[in-house]
């Protein structure tokens, strides 16, 4: 239980970290804090990845301003539940289908409730620089798991599979 809760902390931090690194949007809380949380979504489970999207996400508004004010609240929770969705799929062998839901739930439908007090003309706007930040945040998961998958299974004296 301990490396677990360890590997836990250090996606969480290295969430706060990628949430110091913004993507220059019009939207101040775009940033690269989710690569973390999907790490920990592969390794860890559904609610490892839920608790770091969400608390990674609330850091990144915190220190963007937040920008939505109160509805940073609900992006947080469609967050964790994106994070939980990767990793169902992911522990299932879905790896790309994983990185495709997270990229479409994250730029498509998570702007969607955001139209009843914004307008369509916001939510069409913050499209793009989602598709961008959340395709950036995939590919370093991405690239970073296998490595991250080796090292915890060494640490728990797995050998790692193929």
């Amino acid at each position: 239980m301990s490396r677990r809760l360890a590997w836990l902390a250090v996606c969480l931090a290295l969430s706060a970290v990628g949430s110091f690194i913004k993507l220059p949007t019009f939207v101040g809380s775009i940033a690269l804090d989710s690569a973390p949380a999907l790490v920990a979504a592969a390794i860890l489970g559904p609610r490892a990845g839920a608790a770091v999207a969400g608390i990674g996400h609330l850091i990144s508004a915190w220190l963007g301003g937040w920008p939505l004010g109160p509805f940073h609240w609900l992006i947080a929770l469609e967050m964790a539940a994106l994070g939980a969705l990767f990793a169902l799929l992911y522990q299932r062998g879905w790896k790309i289908g994983s990185a495709a839901v997270f990229i479409i739930g994250n730029a498509c439908f998570a702007p969607l409730p955001l139209a009843a007090s914004f307008g369509w003309s916001f939510v069409l706007a913050v499209i793009p620089p989602l598709s961008i930040a959340a395709l950036i945040n995939v590919l370093i998961a991405m690239a970073v798991i296998p490595s991250v998958e080796r090292v915890a299974g060494k640490a728990r004296g797995k050998v790692p599979h193929a």
